[in-house]
């Protein structure tokens, strides 16, 4: 299945007559761009390089072919690194394939129930803040192995412990390399700044995170740094993480299944969206959500076989794709096809990447990802969406991401609520005549608010109803109004531009 879609060159599914030109530009774009993305978030993940490679050649190869949306590309996912990190310190590597095995069924089975859609239903609040502790936490972990040393523990320890960590790299102690180490960080960084600021028109689509290892592995490797290297797999098929029987007694863990259905919700939600901000920076093919939401769910089940990171689509991916002119399916696939053949070809070349340079890229990363401008973009509609985002952030480093998740998801759905609760009833008079103006959600809630209104209103007056501010009336409102006109000799009017239809069933008129 997936070799008859690699191989159909025209069609819906496949590459029309003369786009393979632009996809395989295209896919050498991806390849640098996602090579060092795929180890680095292998690295702050707690895991081998290769496990992160491994995916993004699923990622490529397998869900390109079956994508529903054939722009977009996937691999491992900074935003999942944190929460495999947090599965693989409580219960080992070994649990680390179940876990992907389980998302990638019930993302399976959620495409195939044509759930694919309802994924997308989450504020864009909580998606940005989720985003920003992520982001924080990576930043924070990360900051620490740029230093050739390792993270603390917990996300408020790494970040508690940075300025021990910036003294460290200016004032080395004990023989150690923090300092050298450090240097290599930033000129990684400084590289990709520099690059993305300055780089020439002609060059515009080589990525700033391939620029900066590139400078950093060119200084480290001419001037015989004494810093820790990536360990690439000389050995891929052995250097896979493959599911054990063993592994399965995790099931009766309360604590693993909510990992890995957190696993599996977040990934889904992280790839839909993408799917949709891929939908908007290109005229093609739209997406198919159900038909995505399926072949995430191979993925992770093939990655989740060989006990490898799990995959989502990811949006620096897929928009250097879009941006390098890939046209189909066929660039994603291609540049997993380059991945596998440089690991299986040249891993002495990954070996001279200095592990300090890919902790830098996503020490960059992490910042990007804590999102300043969009949260100024978001603050513009309300402080309620800063308070969410906010909360969200605080309980994603204090405690962990499925509970900053939740606690953003439950706000949100507290403020739906109180949003419908809200019901302003504004009445006044001028003689026999009085005006009830009802602004907001008219609902079984605000019934005490309406009735005390409604009774201060003497008999036999004229009464007018102003409801183009309703943005909602249940049966509840509408039966209390009438009951109340039954008992109130006076005359009811309607006054609405337009008769919604919440009030279709008001049975007053004039």
């Amino acid at each position: 299945m997936v070799l008859s879609k690699i191989l159909r060159l025209k069609g819906k599914d496949g590459a029309p007559p003369g786009t393979f030109g632009a996809d395989f530009m295209a896919s050498i774009v991806v390849f640098l761009v996602a090579l060092p993305l795929c180890m680095g978030i292998a690295i702050a993940s707690g895991v081998p390089p290769a496990l992160g490679l491994v995916t993004g050649i699923v990622g490529g190869i397998v869900v390109g072919a079956l994508a529903g949306q054939p722009l977009q590309v996937s691999g491992p996912a900074a935003g999942l690194a944190v929460m495999v990190w947090q599965l693989v310190e409580q219960f080992g590597l070994a649990a680390l394939g179940l876990a992907v095995l389980i998302a990638g069924v019930v993302q399976l089975a959620a495409g195939m129930a044509g759930l694919g859609r309802w994924f997308r239903a989450v504020a864009p609040a909580v998606i940005l803040g989720m985003l920003a502790g992520i982001g924080v936490l990576i930043f924070a972990s990360q900051f620490h192995v740029m230093m050739d040393d390792a993270p603390k523990g917990s996300g408020l320890e790494n970040l508690i412990s940075i300025p021990e960590a910036i003294y460290s790299g200016i004032f080395p102690i004990d023989g150690s390399v923090h300092h050298i180490a450090a240097v290599v960080g930033v000129i990684t960084i400084a590289s990709i700044v520099l690059w993305t600021k300055f780089r020439p028109e002609q060059f515009r689509m080589l990525p700033g995170a391939l620029v900066g290892v590139v400078v950093a592995t060119c200084t480290a490797t001419a001037m015989d740094l004494p810093i820790a290297r990536v360990a690439p797999p000389t050995d891929l098929m052995a250097a896979m993480n493959w599911i054990t029987p063993e592994s399965f007694d995790l099931l009766t863990s309360t604590a693993f299944w909510g990992a890995a259905l957190g696993m599996a919700l977040i990934a889904s939600a992280e790839t839909l969206l993408c799917a949709t901000a891929v939908d908007r920076i290109h005229d093609g093919e739209r997406t198919n959500y159900d038909k995505e939401l399926r072949a995430q769910g191979i993925g992770n089940i093939l990655c989740g076989v060989a006990g490898a990171l799990p995959m989502t689509g990811v949006i620096v991916r897929s928009s250097a794709n879009v941006e390098a002119g890939g046209k189909t399916r066929m660039s994603a696939i291609l540049h997993g096809v380059w991945i596998l053949v440089l690991v299986v070809l040249l891993p002495q070349v990954l070996a001279l990447i200095p592990t300090a340079s890919l902790a830098a890229v996503l020490v960059f990363t992490g910042w990007k990802l804590i999102g300043i401008p969009a949260l100024k973009k978001l603050a513009k509609n309300g402080k309620s969406e800063v308070v969410i985002w906010a909360a969200t952030v605080i309980m994603i480093v204090s405690t962990d991401l499925l509970v900053g998740v939740a606690t953003g998801f439950a706000l949100a759905l507290g403020r739906l609520l109180l949003t419908f609760a809200r019901l302003k009833v504004e009445v006044t008079h001028d003689g026999q005549r009085w005006d009830v103006a009802l602004d907001g959600a008219a609902t079984f809630i605000s019934l005490p608010k309406l009735g005390e209104a409604l009774e201060g209103i003497p008999d036999h007056a004229e009464v007018h109803f102003h409801l183009d501010r309703v943005a909602y009336m249940d049966h509840a409102c509408i039966e209390l109004i009438e009951t109340w006109h039954e008992r109130h000799p006076g005359t009811i009017h309607l006054e609405t531009d337009r008769l919604h239809s919440h009030a279709k069933g008001l049975r007053v008129a004039a």
